[in-house]
């Protein structure tokens, strides 16, 4: 198999009790027993039992696979800091020809209770990723903001002290590149208790083509949150949620920030503190062009969302099981399913079943090579701290599959832009024609 994931030196020692529990967890037992499954049906929290296929390496219990394993107390992350000797991790840059600028938006439903905090209003943070002009002045935005990053990085046995988070290609108001018109939209859902963080690769590439891409943080599922004022928020989702309600929740904070998108794009301001916009933004929204792509459950939920709100026009599911009565109704928008290796409509009934209900263009493609989490930016990033956690090069592919992290995004985001590009901004792209000899990787499910 070409570009298999080179041979590297990964383990040189253990990093103490916490690094060996992580190890211990992370790799050393199949997927379903690392997601809390001993037999029969996996007890993740988040994942109802009743849902099907929960042991299947694509299900959502295992979108944080390394994680279960150290809980972490919020209050003790305010003081985290970075050493200067600390290992500083990187991520690919954008591959299009625009720089990208970047703002977070904090957003209030105020017709909505938080389904897992009763008594509060819906709050959701987001990121925007747009093609920018002068990025001079603006600073890189980080991976993850500082109380969140640390929670995120001690949750899995590690500190600010061994690893820095990377900065990303996304300059920070940065002023949006009105040269070229208004912006298709894209929005993004991630994985089961996972952050918006995870699809930074591929939606600042997507930007750098001359998209709006718009992250999502489902509060209360994603493991942190981080809003104004250091306010960190964790995962409150109650044992036993059924993913289909998850789902549902989901739909309804896509289809508001849609509508928050469309304030944008009359002029007003929809963050709750009226946060400086980027120069440009309101006149370069175009909520006539909006698709959505999301991996896992993220993924499930582009179908959930677009039987709620019609505006979404085109849809991408990357290696996501499907979850609820959504699949078995008719969608007429054009959906494409990306799935790792080892997955496809062949072995998912649930695949199978919203395959027959897609009434418009679709398009079933593997990624060989690839496993369930070489769609998030762990792909790119575990194999970078892995020797402080004593993670060898074979558990890793036991994880994320053979396939070499550079080709795996590199794929994944031709692919995802000659989609779009196809649907939204009606260039057809021969990619999706058929097998291409300068991506074998890619096998067209027939």
């Amino acid at each position: 198999m070409k570009h298999r994931r080179p041979r590297r030196s990964l383990i040189s020692k253990a990093v103490g009790p916490a690094g060996a529990l992580a190890v211990a967890l992370a790799v050393s037992s199949s997927p379903a027993m690392a997601a809390g499954a001993t037999s029969g049906k996996a007890s993740a929290p988040g994942v109802s039992a009743d849902d099907p296929d929960p042991e299947a390496p694509w299900a959502p219990e295992n979108d944080e696979l390394p994680l279960h394993h150290k809980a972490v107390h919020p209050e003790g992350l305010t003081s985290a800091r970075t050493a200067p000797s600390a290992q500083q991790l990187t991520m690919p840059a954008p591959t299009g020809k625009y720089s990208v600028g970047m703002v977070g938006l904090h957003l209030r439903d105020t017709s909505r209770t938080d389904p897992y905090v009763p008594g509060s209003k819906r709050e959701l943070m987001v990121s925007l990723w747009y093609p920018a002009t002068s990025t001079s002045g603006h600073y890189q935005a980080p991976w993850m903001p500082s109380i969140s990053g640390a929670h995120f990085l001690a949750s899995r046995g590690l500190s600010p002290q061994e690893v820095t988070l990377p900065k990303t290609a996304g300059h920070v108001l940065a002023p949006v590149n009105t040269k070229i018109g208004k912006l298709p939209v894209l929005l993004y859902s991630t994985g089961l208790h996972s952050d918006r963080a995870m699809g930074t690769a591929l939606a600042q590439d997507l930007a750098s083509r001359g998209y709006l891409v718009v992250t999502v943080d489902h509060t209360h599922d994603a493991n942190e949150v981080q809003f104004p004022g250091n306010r960190l928020e964790v995962n409150a989702m109650p044992a036993g949620s059924h993913s289909s309600d998850t789902l549902k929740v989901r739909a309804a904070d896509i289809k508001f920030v849609i509508n928050a998108l469309g304030k944008i794009s009359s002029g007003g301001n929809p963050d709750v503190g009226h946060a400086t916009l980027p120069s440009g933004l309101s006149k370069s929204v175009d909520t006539s062009r909006i698709g959505m792509f999301g991996w896992s459950l993220g993924g499930a939920a582009v179908d959930t969302a677009m039987q709620l709100d019609h505006r979404i026009a085109a849809g991408a599911n990357l290696d996501g099981q499907f979850f609820g009565t959504a699949p078995s109704k008719d969608l007429d928008r054009p959906f494409m399913l990306f799935s790792s290796g080892n997955h496809n409509r062949n072995n998912d009934s649930s695949w199978r079943t919203l395959w027959s209900h897609l009434k418009g263009y679709k398009v079933d493609i593997k990624l060989h090579g690839a496993a369930h989490l070489s769609f998030s930016d762990n792909e790119w990033l575990v194999p970078q701290w892995a020797r402080w956690l004593g993670i060898s090069e074979s558990q890793i592919e036991q994880q994320y599959g053979t396939i070499d992290p550079d080709r795996a995004v590199k794929v994944q985001r031709v692919y995802l832009a000659a989609f779009f590009d196809q649907h939204l901004r009606n260039k057809h792209s021969t990619l999706l024609d058929g097998p291409n000899s300068s991506y074998p990787e890619i096998s067209f499910v027939r």
